[in-house]
């Protein structure tokens, strides 16, 4: 007890909050480590979300007018129709153009040669050729990370099987019965907790679902943008250009901007560095476009994110889920802000207040 006494009160409150961040720790570690174990389910059931969120309010349209069961079906046919749509001309591009795309960009990238070596930088043919290796072997070792991340995630034919079946009962059962689904959870959770795990749960669908159809507004327009102005540039190519930049915008701020290099390229290679210096300052504008008007806009605040956080992220995802991590990351991390803000008291339209017994019919 006398030894207890003279344990200054500095270091008794350090070590109480350094046991308790141990405990969260051990069990966040557990959690994740149950989730790795069925992570096929856990992302069919997390893209069943995102399917859900793109289809609800054209699900919702459909209703007004006809059976439940009908609009549902009527809403996912629209939607899938749209997605084949928009990826028919994404790969129409592609292909159409493709071979030429690759000889501007190849021709880009020996004018960029060329000035390394007799630019400023003055590299020697050494130096040059260490330089393309380690980019080759940064590309390699993505490429097999996209790879390992797509067999990894399907492992066999039964996995994908079982995860595409949870898919499909999850968006139809998402879609159908969402209120059912969450007053069932609800029902499980103590009595003084229902109130705040109900808003918590509210606040996270917010942030995701309108992240989700946000995130497909904004890469149309990112992707318009930039057709419209390499078009005024007189850069060719513009519409499969335009096709990557439309992909690479699906990981936020630094997709779009990473996509649009391959358009300075071909610009560099065909019409000279005035005008690919000039793609570089369109790609500039276009991002702040992007970060400063468009997201507040479309998304508003679904994932009031930093950028700086954003590409946090984007690199903690790529690093943990390989892409897919680095496609969801920013919507998870949105919905995790949101409610931390919730439950330590920071958020206004959300105030924190005391138990209440939870209510079925807000469910």
């Amino acid at each position: 007890m006398a030894n207890d006494e003279n344990v200054p009160d500095t270091l008794r409150t350090l070590a109480g909050f350094t046991w308790r961040i141990l405990v969260v720790v051990a069990g966040l570690v557990l959690v994740l480590y149950i989730f790795n174990t069925i992570f096929p389910v856990m992302f069919a059931l997390f893209f069943a979300l995102l399917v859900t969120a793109w289809t609800q309010p054209v699900m919702n349209l459909y209703h007004k007018i006809m059976p439940k069961v009908l609009a549902l079906v009527l809403a996912l046919i629209t939607i899938m129709a749209l997605v084949v749509v928009i990826l028919g001309t994404v790969v129409k591009s592609s292909i159409a153009e493709g071979p030429k795309l690759v000889d501007s960009i190849g021709a880009g990238l020996n004018d960029v040669e060329g000035w390394l070596k007799t630019g400023p930088l003055g590299l020697s043919n050494d130096q040059f050729s260490s330089l393309i290796t380690n980019l080759q072997n940064w590309g390699t070792s993505i490429l097999k990370g996209i790879a390992g991340d797509a067999f990894g995630a399907l492992g066999s034919i039964g996995t994908l099987i079982i995860a595409g079946s949870v898919f499909i009962f999850g968006v139809i059962f998402f879609l159908m019965a969402p209120q059912t689904i969450w007053g069932w959870l609800m029902n499980w959770i103590p009595k003084n907790l229902r109130t705040h795990i109900d808003v918590s749960g509210r606040i996270a669908w917010d942030s995701i679902s309108g992240y989700t159809r946000g995130i497909v507004v904004i890469a149309f327009l990112d992707a318009t943008l930039v057709f419209v102005g390499l078009l005024i540039l007189q850069v060719p190519l513009a519409p499969a250009l335009a096709a990557v930049v439309f992909l690479g915008a699906f990981i936020p701020v630094i997709g779009a901007p990473i996509a649009t290099f391959f358009a300075a390229i071909v610009a560099l290679a065909e019409n000279g560095p005035v005008t690919a210096l000039l793609v570089i300052v369109l790609t500039i504008i276009v991002g702040s476009f992007d970060g400063d008007v468009m997201q507040p806009l479309v998304m508003g605040k679904a994932v009031n994110l930093h950028p700086l956080a954003i590409v946090i992220v984007i690199a903690a995802g790529s690093i943990a889920l390989g892409i897919v991590g680095a496609l969801i990351a920013v919507p998870v991390a949105g919905a995790i802000y949101g409610v931390a803000k919730y439950v330590t008291g920071r958020d206004p339209e959300h105030p924190y207040k005391a138990t209440e017994p939870f209510d079925h019919s807000t469910a």
